[in-house]
């Protein structure tokens, strides 16, 4: 049988018309990417398309983790649809930012949602400093190092020095494994047992150093050193 077009469909089933009349709640993730999509294949609609990424990426983060030239090969995608969708989960990921640098940020569930959408989308390590004051709320978040961590880019007076100069009080340490698996290595465990005696020398409250995964096969997306008691 067929696949119906979009315009096909009763009205009610078109995922344009069904959210200006019931809101985006009322769709499910493939019919809001079938929106960006806008067009589908010969014998595929957008609706269906957009099921095969999901179905192939396994999850929203897994599809919102992928680069313009990953998505512009996908069949029934190419470069200017690619373009859209990575807008979208950019927008997506600064809105949840926005939100929560109002917010308290004082435990690693939140980190997770302030910085995980963007670092879990990199395809190399970033180590980055969020910085704090006395209420425990977002004074700016800087990067420290892209790539491979060394000693030379990872040296405690490296890491601090953003708190320093914002006069931070309180700081987290983040960084992302694109392995997606975030249990910690031998050199996160090293390089957090240096930073906890940096920062109790410069007088800052190191509150945490959050580890950024995929969450792939039912593990937690994040590991926090506070939680398991090393901080």
């Amino acid at each position: 049988m067929a696949t119906l077009r979009i315009h096909e469909l009763p009205e009610q089933d078109r995922p344009r018309e069904k959210l200006a009349a019931q809101g985006a709640g009322a769709l499910s993730d493939s019919e809001l990417i079938a929106i960006l999509l806008r067009t589908g294949l010969p014998g595929a609609n957008a609706v269906d398309v957009a099921r095969k990424l999901l179905a192939e990426f396994k999850s929203l983060s897994g599809l919102a983790r992928c680069s313009v030239k990953e998505l512009s090969k996908i069949k029934g995608v190419g470069p200017a649809k690619a373009v859209q969708l990575v807008a979208a989960f950019g927008l997506a990921s600064r809105l949840a930012r926005e939100t929560l640098a109002r917010q308290r940020l004082d435990s690693p569930e939140l980190i997770n949602d302030l910085l995980g959408p963007e670092m879990r989308a990199l395809g190399r390590e970033s180590l980055r400093l969020v910085l704090l004051d006395t209420k425990y709320l977002l004074i700016r978040v800087e990067e420290i190092s892209h790539g491979s961590l060394n000693e030379s880019i990872a040296h405690p007076r490296e890491v601090f020095r953003p708190a320093l100069i914002y006069s931070a009080y309180a700081v987290i340490l983040v960084h992302n494994h694109p392995s997606g698996d975030p249990t910690p290595s031998s050199a996160d465990h090293q390089l957090t047992r240096r930073l906890v005696q940096g920062a109790e020398l410069l007088q800052i409250r190191l509150l945490d150093h959050v580890i950024l995964g995929t969450g792939d096969n039912g593990r937690l997306p994040y590991f926090s050193f506070k939680e398991a008691g090393i901080i």
